[in-house]
């Protein structure tokens, strides 16, 4: 009796937790998607920095001329979130861009809680917005965590103090070379912050909000230190090292909890709008 009410109970967390999940890329284009990539306006997706081939999103420089020119670009999921969890596989692939920063080799990024890229202006380099940094190793013996926390134009509360830090380490191990490693991003509104990677969490911070530097050419009508980010646009980064992303899902986890209406999710955490028959 005990081992089928265990298997029930096992059943409908199992359950619980796969339900709920919408694919983010449809295969085959970026519909869906928008690109912003600074010196050009939005909807601009230069040199066709972002490109679908084979089901998976590919960050390429191969139609630029001249060096990069600090051309650094986001591609923005058309719909903005509050609760959520992220799940997707990177791998870093090619050489740097010639004239990139040196501090983007092997570098790029998940942003979330972003402003909206309609309302960057042309020649702003970074959204208002909180980074899921991603980073692969550079020399044999030396740590370059991934998974860390990157803040243009923001601040979040770490270990329970307000941190100005621009970027937080992880816990992560280090991963070298063009392996596909798996990231995901656990989201509650403008409370808790959870990033895991190869299925362990490697940082937790809270209370995303407005703040700090690292933004430039950015409207002064919109940054207003101090404001609490409760939701916002998620967006891959461009930086002058090619990546690639697959198995890009999310699980919106603000929706009806009540069971009776038609449009109930047993994984919701915040309550949304149901409805009825």
């Amino acid at each position: 009796m005990l081992s089928i009410l265990f298997c029930c109970v096992f059943a409908s967390s199992q359950q619980k937790e796969e339900e709920g999940w919408t694919s983010m890329l449809n295969g085959s284009d970026l519909e869906g998607w928008t690109a912003k990539i600074q010196h050009y306006d939005v909807f601009d997706n230069h040199g066709d920095t972002f490109r679908v081939e084979d089901g998976i999103l590919k960050v390429r420089y191969d139609q630029y001329e001249g060096l990069f020119n600090d051309r650094f670009g986001h591609l923005y999921y058309d719909q903005p979130y509050s609760h959520f969890h992220l799940s997707m596989e990177y791998r870093f692939v090619g050489e740097l861009f010639p004239g990139s920063p040196d501090y983007t080799i092997l570098n790029s990024g998940l942003m979330y809680h972003s402003q909206d890229p309609r309302t960057l202006l042309k020649d702003q380099d970074w959204p208002i917005s909180v980074e899921m940094q991603f980073l692969a190793g550079l020399e044999p013996g030396k740590n370059r965590p991934t998974g860390n926390m990157c803040s243009p134009g923001t601040n979040v509360v770490y270990k329970g103090k307000l941190d100005a830090t621009h970027c937080i380490n992880s816990a992560s191990d280090t991963y070298f070379g063009d392996q596909w490693v798996k990231a995901e991003l656990i989201v509650y509104g403008d409370s808790l912050v959870r990033h895991i990677i190869n299925g362990k969490t490697v940082l937790e911070y809270a209370k995303p909000q407005m703040g700090g530097e690292n933004v430039k050419r950015y409207d002064t009508n919109i940054f207003k230190p101090g404001t609490p980010l409760k939701e916002g646009y998620i967006a891959l980064q461009s930086e002058g090292q090619p990546i690639d992303f697959r198995n890009i899902k999310i699980r919106n986890l603000k929706g009806c909890m009540d069971p009776k209406a038609t449009n109930y999710g047993a994984h919701f955490i915040q309550p949304g709008k149901c409805s009825y028959d």
